[in-house]
């Protein structure tokens, strides 16, 4: 049944939806709409570790954290590991219309491949020192300070490097900020497979033996407890600037290059 507007004392006009022309632009909104959903799960699970979790866990007894951490963690891993794959598959799906739009605009559609080859190589080169700085030390390599500025000339270093080798007249802000944004969440996804994820299949392990047999945690516990606060630590920091650029790729045009 339809209604009358116009009885209600409503004017003549009546709302109207129709799709994006183009299946390009359904696609982007797809892609962007769940890499939102995706990245909302990845990063409120790793806000959640290290803002609730880990000081929860701080004030439990040695008893209560073992019966209580297979139960919460074996599940908040399996939903922490998925979302980051798929945010991140998603994000590089968008980030490749991006590259292609800018490719397309230069006449040379081979620079795809160059664009999207420099970002990975830059990134994962990175994440070998990162991963360096985040194991657990003894003395000097072990202070907050080294670890915070080492990591953080790192960044700075690997972003402005992106910039300089993907940059040209006809690159866009969204291609840009991807580069640095992007290449950021790659580094909080190889953490979370390379280093979280192995370490808590372990310690969720233990932990069920312990509760379970009365197994005692075996003396690298607490080494694996530490690489882990310290990975989910880098990333925990590491998501503000990332979110800062993926945002700023449609909504604060700032990033451009110019010839030397």
């Amino acid at each position: 049944m339809l209604l009358n507007f116009a009885a209600f004392g409503f004017s003549g006009w009546q709302p109207h939806f129709s799709l994006v022309a183009g299946a390009q632009a359904n696609e982007m909104i797809v892609l962007r709409w769940l890499h939102i959903i995706f990245g909302i799960i990845w990063i409120g699970l790793l806000y959640f570790f290290n803002l609730v979790l880990t000081p929860a866990m701080k004030r439990c007894d040695a008893k209560s954290r073992i019966s209580v951490y297979p139960h919460l963690m074996s599940p908040a891993m399996g939903w922490f590991r998925d979302s980051s794959v798929v945010t991140v598959l998603v994000g590089l799906r968008y980030f490749t219309i991006h590259l292609a739009s800018d490719a397309k605009l230069a006449g040379d559609r081979s620079l795809i491949g160059k664009w999207l080859g420099w970002w990975f190589l830059v990134w994962v080169v990175a994440y070998v020192f990162i991963y360096a700085l985040q194991l657990p030390a003894k003395g000097i390599l072990d202070s907050l300070w080294v670890r915070v500025v080492g990591i953080s000339v790192v960044v700075i270093a690997a972003s402005w490097l992106v910039l300089a080798l993907n940059g040209g007249p006809n690159v866009s802000n969204a291609h840009l900020a991807i580069s640095v944004g992007g290449g950021l969440g790659l580094i909080m996804l190889l953490n979370t497979w390379g280093v979280v994820w192995r370490v808590q299949k372990r310690l969720i392990a233990w932990s069920r033996s312990s509760a379970e047999q009365g197994t005692p945690m075996p003396p690298e516990a607490e080494r694996l407890m530490r690489w882990n606060f310290l990975t989910a630590r880098t990333s925990f920091w590491l998501s503000f600037p990332m979110l800062f650029f993926m945002g700023a790729a449609a909504h604060y045009p700032f990033l451009s290059t110019v010839a030397r």
